[in-house]
C-alpha cells in the first residue's frame, strides 16, 4: 500500500507542475517578455516597376489586386489617376481608394507562375506605360500553428490512458506484493 500512496504522490506533484507554473491557469497576465509578433501571415504575390515619371508596386490580396501609384522623384502619392491593368488573365482600369492605391477586382485568382503585366498610369498630363512580372508561384501562406480542440481531446485521452495504465501496474504490483510473490 506505500508504494501505491507514493505513486499517486508522484503522480499528483507531476501533473500539478504546469499549474504551479503558472501555465493557461493564470489570472491573465504573464511576467515574462511579450512574444514577438510575426512580421507578416503570408507571402503576397507582389510586382514592381519604376520609370522616370512613375514608381508601380502591385499585390495580389485574395481576390483583389491592390495597385500604389506615387513619383518616382518625389515618392508622393499619384492621386485621381487612370490605371488600366493587362495580363495574367486580367484586363480592367483599377479604381482609387485611398491617394496612390487603385483596385482591380480579379474574377478568378491566376494559377502558381510568372504573369508579366502591363499597367498604363495616365495623371494630368504625365502617360507612362510600365511592365511587371506578377509572381504568384510563392504565395505560400505561412501559417502559425494553433492548438485546436481535436489536439487537447487526443493529449486528453492520452495522459487518461497513461495515467490509468500506470495505476493498474501499481494495483497489480501492489496485488503481487501481498501475495508474497
Amino acid at each position: 500500500m506505500k508504494h501505491v500512496k507514493k505513486f499517486f504522490l508522484v503522480t499528483l506533484v507531476a501533473f500539478s507542475l504546469p499549474v504551479w507554473a503558472g501555465g493557461d491557469s493564470s489570472d491573465g497576465h504573464s511576467h515574462a517578455a511579450p512574444a514577438p509578433l510575426p512580421v507578416s501571415q503570408s507571402i503576397t504575390p507582389r510586382a514592381a516597376a519604376a520609370t522616370e515619371e512613375f514608381e508601380v508596386v502591385t499585390s495580389l490580396e485574395g481576390k483583389t489586386l491592390v495597385v500604389h501609384v506615387d513619383r518616382f522623384a518625389s515618392n508622393e502619392p499619384v492621386t485621381q489617376a487612370k490605371v488600366e491593368i493587362e495580363g495574367a488573365g486580367l484586363k480592367g482600369v483599377a479604381s482609387e481608394t485611398t491617394p496612390g492605391t487603385y483596385v482591380l477586382d480579379v474574377a478568378t485568382t491566376p494559377p502558381p507562375a510568372k504573369h508579366p503585366l502591363t499597367i498604363s498610369v495616365e495623371a494630368g498630363d504625365s502617360v507612362d506605360l510600365l511592365t511587371a512580372t506578377l509572381d504568384t508561384s510563392a504565395s505560400v501562406a505561412n501559417e502559425v500553428h494553433t492548438h485546436g480542440w481535436s489536439e487537447r481531446v487526443v493529449w486528453g485521452i492520452s495522459v487518461a490512458l497513461l495515467l490509468v495504465t500506470g495505476i493498474l501496474f501499481a494495483v497489480r504490483r501492489h496485488k503481487r506484493a501481498r501475495k508474497g510473490i
